[in-house]
């Protein structure tokens, strides 16, 4: 690694961000390489919008995920996996997302009368963290509208929006970046996992350049400058992003993902949640969706579940999977949902 040393590749990573993702979005941001994984990134966020902003608070969603340290794992809202902290998980308020309580309630409109109600409660924050789809959460997808609202009432109340597309970017929702089709400008976004092109450990925030504040060594950490990250990160910018083949290629696949799964929903009376590449199938029950994967593995198949109970089974392929492969694993999902869903037969009465 190369800490905070100038290095060739680096300067490379960087200038591949620039020329092919940033530029053609008219997006002007400075990047932070904050640590190896994605948890880093959104401890890099919330603490520079509590340093720019003077407060506290963070606002996150219901059925969130940004990571398992302190400061993200305060913003996580599964039980299971804030248990682990042994500490109290503070300054942070938990607002219902998009959809929480239904279709008839609008969730962005109750998270405004709280900040403008006095009374309520709820301090003034110094950030709205948010995914625009949950992506351990039960593949939640915040509608354009909501996303819109949130970033208005983020900016009228003085906090910093900041998106989480450490899981929901790199092109997993269709775009590099999961907000581009939403009408959305985040204050600052966290990136990892996909970013580096082939596995390797990197993560990396992104801000509006007068946020960037920190004093010198004021937010450090040993592995930022990984090198080889930088070499196939520049490497995967270049070859996936250079023209619009790579999108359109995601879009296509997410397309008949999106087909497949609906055909499995209707012929069981289930519904299925997500966008472009990120999606899954409710199953009612996390004992179903167990049941579910168990199934596929039995078949050849490694399939992963989602949601507050597990409850929604979760096709989260490679990006670059060949459409055969793609379509001979949604068979396997199929006939694995209908073994386990079939109803079960009875001895005929005589």
């Amino acid at each position: 690694h190369g800490l905070d040393l100038h290095t060739d590749a680096k300067a490379e990573f960087l200038k591949a961000l620039e020329d092919v993702i940033l530029k053609p979005r008219r997006l002007d941001y400075r990047a932070m390489f904050t640590g190896p994984t994605g948890t880093n990134a959104v401890e890099a966020a919330i603490k520079l919008a509590r340093k720019v902003t003077g407060r506290e608070l963070v606002i996150a969603f219901t059925n969130g995920f940004h990571g398992m340290t302190l400061g993200a794992l305060a913003c996580t809202g599964n039980a299971s996996k804030r248990a682990g902290a042994g500490v109290p998980l503070g300054h942070v308020a938990h607002e219902p997302y998009d959809g929480y309580h239904g279709p008839e309630v609008d969730t962005a409109d109750l998270l405004e009368r709280h900040l403008a109600d006095p009374s309520s409660g709820l301090d003034a924050p110094a950030a709205i963290l948010v995914e625009t789809v949950q992506g351990e959460g039960g593949l939640n997808a915040a509608s354009p509208e909501w996303l819109r609202r949130i970033a208005d009432i983020a900016k009228r109340h003085g906090a910093l929006l900041i998106v989480d597309d450490i899981q929901a970017g790199c092109g997993r929702t269709g775009g590099f970046f999961s907000f581009e089709s939403l009408g959305v400008i985040p204050d600052i976004v966290t990136l990892a996992k996909s970013l580096s092109g082939m596995g390797l450990p990197f993560a990396l925030t992104l801000l509006r350049p007068e946020l960037d504040q920190w004093r010198p060594g004021e937010h450090n950490g040993t592995f930022r400058g990984n090198n080889h990250a930088f070499v196939t990160a520049t490497a995967a910018l270049r070859h996936f992003w250079s023209d619009a083949q790579f999108q359109m290629d995601i879009a296509r696949r997410g397309a008949l993902l999106e087909r497949r799964l609906d055909v499995m929903a209707t012929e069981h009376g289930l519904s299925i949640r997500g966008r472009g590449m990120m999606r899954g199938i409710n199953v009612g029950s996390g004992e179903t969706a167990a049941a579910v994967t168990a199934a596929c593995f039995d078949r050849g198949l490694i399939i992963e579940t989602s949601g507050a109970h597990d409850e929604i089974v979760k096709v989260l392929a490679p990006l670059v999977i060949d459409d055969a492969v793609l379509s001979a694993g949604l068979d396997i999902l199929e006939e694995s949902i209908r073994v386990v869903l079939a109803p079960p037969y009875g001895v005929a009465a005589e």
